[in-house]
């Protein structure tokens, strides 16, 4: 690290579980960000002040008026533009060191394993089953740490699916793709409280810097839930299941 880093990263080189160490890996990390509205903003905010070296967000969605009410990334004079370009000229004025990439499209078949096979973790701040169901299978495919979160009406939840841990389970394991039809719901028709996107994209920014810098216990096997209205915590053991079709013994081939 410069002169300059020292004092840019100061109060992470003063945490015994960061340091220096911990501060150059998170220098010398790639963090993929999928999605860069509510969850993605502080997510992205937070990685490029804490210094990730090389950040891809990738989202094919433009900024709306509706949006401004939660995701803090944009603001009123770049409603229209690309959301990634929006976000990363954030993060850009936020820390000009950090090297970001931006996807203005939906990660889809090659594209999206070629981006998780690029990053050492992965996190899923996307609003639908099925982009979060083929994320997962990449990330297993490729052993990279998966932070996921969810946030609708008052009540949020994150977890970090790590496929290098035997025990992990993944995002499969609680959430099968196939039986039971998952009924979409979404801000647009549901409602989202604005600092709730904020309280769980900043937990996912925080698990993805403890799985780059190796530092603490991240939230591998645990499901952390909140209910916003009420404030109220609650942290739910989840095991792996040897039977899941993406990470068990029962996993079969993708088709279609």
């Amino acid at each position: 690290m410069n002169d300059e880093q020292l004092l840019r990263y100061a109060r992470h080189l003063l945490l015994d579980d960061i340091g220096v160490e911990g501060q150059e890996r998170l220098l010398a990390s790639h963090a993929l960000i999928v999605g860069a509205g509510g969850l993605g903003s502080p997510a992205a905010l937070y990685l490029a002040a804490a210094g990730v070296g090389r950040i891809t967000l990738a989202d094919d969605d433009t900024v709306d008026l509706t949006n401004l009410q939660r995701q803090i990334a944009h603001t009123t004079e770049r409603v229209g533009e690309a959301k990634v370009a929006s976000a990363a000229a954030s993060m850009r004025a936020l820390n000009p060191d950090v090297a970001i990439a931006t996807l203005a499209q939906r990660l889809e078949a090659a594209s999206l394993d070629a981006a998780v096979a690029a990053a050492d973790v992965v996190l899923d701040c996307t609003d639908n089953f099925a982009t979060r169901v083929a994320i997962n299978r990449a990330c297993v495919a490729h052993r990279k740490p998966l932070v996921s979160g969810a946030a609708i009406r008052f009540e949020g939840q994150v977890s970090v699916y790590d496929p290098r841990d035997a025990a992990s389970p993944c995002y499969a394991c609680l959430f099968p793709e196939t039986g039971e039809d998952v009924q979409e719901v979404s801000c647009a028709l549901m409602g989202v409280f604005s600092p709730l996107v904020g309280i769980v994209g900043s937990m996912q920014a925080a698990e993805a810097l403890k799985v780059l810098a190796r530092a603490g216990t991240p939230l591998v096997g645990r499901l952390l839930r909140i209910d916003a209205l009420h404030m109220d915590w609650r942290s739910v053991r989840v095991r792996r299941d040897p039977l899941c079709a993406v990470c068990g013994e029962g996993r079969r081939p993708r088709t279609g």
